[in-house]
Order: structure tokens, then sequence, then C-alpha cells
């Protein structure tokens, strides 16, 4: 089992940056993969970015590329998402997930994912 709890969102303006947090408890060495999805308003749940922490590959929505960045602590416990340069668009509250077991063409669907923390809200102000 896996417990995953989201952190450090919260207003920014346009243009600015936040740094989300997902701590993760239980078994997370060896094949993990943590991912990132955002769910605006009104809308489906999506995509944001994913990453394996155990041979640092990753994969970018193409509406963040260039703008997020995912990593991990050393100690593999804390998961991160750097956002920079937000848009209004980019209001929507970021879930984070992970999977042992999830190959790297599902990392999209959601429904692939085993564990999920409970969300954080970003709003971005203009």
């Amino acid at each position: 089992q896996v417990q995953l709890v989201e952190a450090g969102g919260g207003l920014v303006q346009v243009g600015g940056s936040l740094r989300l947090s997902c701590a993760a408890s239980g078994r997370t060495s060896g094949r993990f993969v943590m991912a990132w999805f955002r769910q605006a308003p009104g809308k489906a749940r999506e995509f944001v970015v994913a990453g394996n922490w155990q041979d640092g590959s990753t994969a970018y929505a193409d509406s963040v590329k260039g703008r997020f960045s995912i990593s991990r602590d050393n100690a593999k416990t804390t998961g991160y998402l750097q956002m920079s340069s937000l848009k209004p668009e980019d209001t929507a509250t970021y879930y984070c997930a992970a999977d042992r077991t999830i190959i790297r063409s599902s990392w999209y669907t959601e429904s692939q994912y085993d564990y999920w923390g409970r969300g954080t809200q970003v709003t971005v102000s203009s």
C-alpha cells in the first residue's frame, strides 16, 4: 500500500511559480511511478506529468512542457511538481497519483493508477 498527501497549492498571479509536493508513505522503493493529474471545474481530470522514480524517465503533457518539472527527493519519500510561468488555464485541483506496476504507455490514463492523493487547489489569478 502507498499513501499520498499533496501540499503546496494556493493562489498565484499569472506568470508566477508554485511548487507542489506529494509525500509518499509505504513501499516506494523499486519500480514506482508518480504522476500529477489536474481537474478544472466542469472538466475531466487530465494528465499533467509522470516520472519513474527508478530510472528517472519522465513524460509531460504538451500544455505544460517547458513550464512544469517533476522531481523527487533522494530518500524517495516526496515527489515535487515545480510549476512556473503559470497561466489562468492552469487553475485546477492537482492530484498526485502513483503505481508500482503501470507501464509507460499507460502513464497518461488515470484509471491505471492504484494510489491517489486528495488533491490540492491551485488558482492562477489574472
